[in-house]
């Protein structure tokens, strides 16, 4: 696989965990308990990564919200995030507790005061600041005068955001540019990465469920991870946020940012004579929890597969009730469709 040539942004620290600067690309997620819900919480946070997620964010509405915060930061840890809109107090609140970044929109902070005390509560503690600009709460002058959330009304907002940060003297920063439209966020970010060395936290917003959303965050974060741009990406669905790790997972393996087990099956046609999509749903089922870089491949008849199994670590090339089992890129054994998975685990366990 061609390697692509990323975009060089400064660095920043989240716990220890770097962002930007060439490391690699990391993934995060936001859990979606209640703050209230302290166990729960921390059960989703504890689900997250050992799904892959790397860093972990948190609403903090209230200051009910902050003070749950502060009991999850204590029994874990795991980078934390606070997720702060509207109260400053809130953003001081969540770093005194021990807060590994915040995320703010200065747009909604209040006064340059306001913002000059999170910034230096910040920097007292360390830790970095994640300036979130989303289409839907851009700024009415804005609006009026690029006529909506166009990718340049959004580079114009970021760009303010970084001089204000620039006048405080604070460059321990990471911006994220976001709308649901997929092509408009493309587009910002594009702009934004043109402009500034900040590293990029990117995403679509508001993605949609699942299925939906799984397609429009794959196109948008996959297309701007392939042209460099993005330190670290959240794929927001509407659902488990444990599917959102493993969409994000697949997007940079896909595109040689990750390592990782990789199953590729053939689409299926009128030559194939076993049941193929039961079979490759269950060897995917089957290699879940296996996190070492093999590709694995389940191909349905014998025009392109074995070909295509001799280039995996492992896999299965179907015929007429029978099958293949690959291994190394040499057929293995020949068995009977009813013992293909079974003799495809044993041959599994080898390489592992």
């Amino acid at each position: 696989m061609q390697s692509i040539i990323r975009k060089k942004t400064r660095q920043i620290k989240v716990r220890g965990i770097e962002i930007g600067g060439g490391a690699p690309v990391v993934i995060q997620s936001m859990t979606n308990t209640r703050p209230s819900d302290i166990d729960g919480t921390l059960a989703q946070i504890e689900s997250l990564t050992k799904a892959g997620c790397r860093i972990v964010r948190m609403a903090v509405p209230d200051q009910a919200a902050a003070e749950s915060f502060k009991a999850v930061r204590k029994r874990t840890d795991v980078p934390l995030v606070a997720d702060i809109h509207f109260d400053y107090r809130l953003a001081i609140a969540a770093i005194e507790a021990g807060a590994d970044k915040i995320r703010i929109n200065p747009g909604n902070i209040g006064s340059a005061d306001r913002v000059k005390a999170v910034i230096e509560a910040a920097r007292a503690a360390g830790i970095p600041v994640r300036i979130g600009v989303n289409s839907g709460s851009l700024e009415k002058r804005l609006l009026e005068k690029h006529g909506g959330p166009v990718p340049e009304a959004l580079l114009e907002s970021a760009q303010g955001y970084i001089d204000t940060m620039e006048k405080l003297n604070f460059g321990n920063i990471i911006l994220s540019i976001k709308a649901s439209d997929v092509v408009t966020t493309i587009k910002a970010c594009r702009l934004l990465s043109e402009h500034t060395d900040v590293p990029q936290h990117i995403g679509i917003t508001e993605s949609g469920t699942v299925r939906s959303g799984s397609i429009r965050s794959a196109v948008g974060i996959g297309t701007l991870l392939a042209e460099g741009i993005g330190d670290t990406v959240r794929v927001s669905l509407a659902g488990d946020p444990v599917q959102e790790i493993f969409v994000a997972r697949e997007i940079l393996k896909s595109l040689g940012l990750a390592e990782g087990l990789v199953v590729i099956a053939c689409p299926t046609c009128g030559r194939t004579q076993i049941d193929l999509a039961s079979l490759a749903q269950q060897v995917e089922e089957m290699v879940a929890g296996i996190d070492k870089p093999l590709k694995i491949a389940v191909m349905g008849c014998v025009v392109n597969g074995p070909g295509e199994a001799r280039d995996a670590d492992t896999g299965i090339a179907g015929g007429k009730g029978e099958g293949l089992v690959f291994l190394k890129g040499k057929p293995a054994v020949k068995v009977p469709e009813d013992k293909l998975l079974e003799t495809f685990k044993e041959y599994l366990t080898r390489i592992l």
